[in-house]
């Protein structure tokens, strides 16, 4: 589950959101009344959902969007002309009156899709530092030279050495040079 940041002007209404969301089993990281204060308790956590009112004392939301964590999305809620004359680009938006079930699908939606992206970006295959690359580089050079392959053949060749041994590429391409060159 992510962190969720509650952040309205009147601390009543966002103690009631707070109140909502922990009955339905969401734990609530903070609960604001300030920009200021909801950005900070944002800047302390990598990521999560922001429900927040239209205004602040000291900021409107636009400023809360434009400087929360790239991790983070909002939840505004807001009359409905508050909610339609939103100045803000792919911000999650419910229109008062606030229905109890809207809100909570909605939240689910949010987590559901900030979940989902975590999870790609650890999918990612991780960028190879030049040292790696080299290692890779020499360790195919060496199957070419010495085995006649072509260089997507020793590619391959180190690819299956490493499945069937569990190990990394590197690692895998680190043992061929160490085996094939004290020869």
């Amino acid at each position: 589950m992510n962190n969720i940041v509650v952040a309205f002007p009147k601390a009543e209404v966002a103690k009631n959101v707070k109140k909502i969301l922990a009955q339905s089993g969401y734990s609530v990281t903070a609960v604001c009344t300030t920009g200021a204060q909801a950005l900070s308790s944002m800047s302390d956590l990598q990521s999560g959902i922001v429900v927040c009112g239209y205004r602040f004392v000291d900021m409107m939301y636009t400023e809360v969007y434009e400087y929360m964590p790239a991790g983070f999305q909002m939840l505004l809620i807001a009359s409905a002309d508050g909610v339609r004359d939103r100045g803000v680009e792919n911000l999650v938006s419910l229109s008062m009156p606030l229905k109890i079930h809207e809100l909570l699908q909605t939240i689910e939606m949010m987590d559901y899709t900030i979940t989902r992206r975590k999870r790609k970006l650890r999918q990612r295959p991780k960028a190879r530092s030049e040292k790696d690359m080299q290692i890779m580089n020499d360790a195919k050079a060496v199957l070419m030279e010495r085995n006649g392959f072509s260089e997507e053949e020793a590619h391959r060749y180190i690819q299956k050495r490493s499945m069937d041994n569990g190990t990394g590429l590197v690692e895998t391409a680190q043992m061929i040079l160490s085996l094939m060159t004290d020869v």
